[in-house]
């Protein structure tokens, strides 16, 4: 790898799915991350999301994108593709 390979802008496209845990104490039910996939294209990532927001026992789907920079590590917050059934808030990225 050269150094000007080391130095782009790296995109990742997500699929991740959730689905919900047992109320705690309080009685509220939580989302917990069930499955991360992660793709060449955003339309790859966005056709997973819908087909797994299908499936029995998915609570929700997001597909999203994010950028990295190769030589910090550092990946940038999620801009998202879609967002199907229930979701985390925003916030909790």
């Amino acid at each position: 790898m050269s150094i000007a390979d080391e130095s782009e802008t790296k995109i990742h496209y997500i699929c991740q799915t959730y689905v919900e845990q047992k109320p705690g104490r309080d009685g509220q039910a939580s989302l917990k991350i069930d499955k991360q996939f992660q793709y060449l294209t955003a339309s790859e990532a966005q056709n997973r999301a819908e087909r797994e927001a299908q499936h029995e026992g998915c609570a929700g789907a997001d597909a999203y994108m994010v950028s990295e920079d190769p030589s910090s590590g550092e990946v940038g917050s999620p801009s998202f593709l879609v967002r199907l059934g229930k979701v985390p808030e925003t916030d909790d990225f």
